[in-house]
């Protein structure tokens, strides 16, 4: 069975998944729309594809819909999709605002409709390594940095970069969250541009996170460190190395290990680095959606982990303006020597 989807929104993403979903087998790409009419018309022409005048001419001609608008303009094409009774992909974060991620989500319950967000580094090879391995972080420390770009400014960089990380936080530290701190700075935006936060979960697990798009250089790394293992997972140059702490030498194989002396005795180190399988990690979330519809199945990323995404991102955000707020307040008194 063939699925027919149709592409909301062709700026700089949506050209990218315009390209991804035609190499999919399983997804007959309908047609496109966009507010833009005479960019999507160039569009259209190049891979003779139907240009739709409304988003609700599109919704009603397919099967599947792509959401890949500007996030303020998620909400409402949602809640068209909905009445529709249409599943959908759409991108990361879910909604512009946490009200309308509970919303929707609440109109979601009891639908027999499959919702996917496009939190694009759960399929990035650097995390794919870690499949079917045992997690148990205790401290995470988590870099995500990004050269200034015009695109993508209508948000916090909470919502706009840290939030890819928060995701992958809660799906490795499947416990509540007992407290945030954070601080943030607007540099050249109206909100934050570069953000700091200290999240402690009830296990005890506690993570720094800091995300900046003002940055001289691109970086996204997270370090996770657990009882037996330190593992770092570099997302740019997809990457993973795994380093254990071992109490004997192996009787095979002990070439990659390195000898240590602690207060314990002997120790030994051991580095593997995982074979990691080169992808398109857009192209693969969409087609693992495609499985979820055709196999009847739960998404890799249903709605409900971008929701959690966007309460934690929220969460920062009001931690952010209360540490701003302290900031403004404070008036500190004359010290004499």
């Amino acid at each position: 069975m063939t699925l027919k989807i149709g592409l909301l929104g062709i700026g700089h993403l949506g050209k990218i998944h315009l390209q991804c979903l035609l190499q999919i087998d399983k997804y007959q790409l309908v047609g496109i729309y966009d507010p833009d009419q005479k960019s999507a018309q160039k569009i259209s022409e190049k891979y003779q594809l139907k240009l739709f005048k409304s988003a609700a001419d599109l919704i009603e001609a397919v099967d599947v819909v792509d959401i890949v608008t500007p996030t303020i303009s998620h909400f409402m094409l949602a809640q068209q999709v909905l009445k529709a009774g249409k599943h959908f992909f759409i991108e990361k974060p879910v909604t512009h605002t946490l009200e309308e991620a509970r919303n929707l989500h609440q109109q979601l319950q009891n639908r027999p409709l499959k919702v996917q967000v496009g939190h694009v580094e759960r399929f990035n090879p650097a995390l794919l390594a870690l499949e079917n391995r045992s997690i148990n972080p205790m401290f995470i420390e988590a870099h995500r940095l990004a050269q200034f770009n015009p695109r993508g400014n209508d948000v916090s960089v909470v919502l706009d970069l840290m939030i890819h990380d928060l995701d992958i936080i809660l799906k490795l530290i499947p416990h509540s969250i007992r407290s945030v701190q954070a601080s943030g700075v607007a540099i050249v935006n109206q909100t934050a541009d570069i953000a700091n936060a200290r999240l402690e979960f009830e296990n005890g697990a506690v993570v720094n996170i800091t995300a900046s798009r003002i940055s001289m250089k691109n970086m996204r790394k997270l370090r996770v460190f657990q009882p037996d293992s330190y593992l770092s997972l570099d997302f740019l140059n997809k990457q993973t190395e795994i380093v254990k702490i071992h109490d004997e030498l192996p009787t095979t194989g002990a070439d990659n290990y390195m000898e240590l002396d602690t207060i314990k005795g002997k120790k030994y180190i051991e580095l593997e680095m995982p074979i990691i399988a080169e992808n398109n990690a857009i192209k693969m979330e969409l087609s693992s959606f495609a499985d979820s519809i055709l196999q009847n199945k739960p998404p890799k990323v249903g709605f409900e982990d971008g929701l959690k995404a966007v309460e934690l991102a929220y969460w920062i955000m009001d931690e952010i303006a209360a540490h701003q707020q302290r900031v403004n307040n404070y008036n500190p008194k004359e010290v004499s020597l």
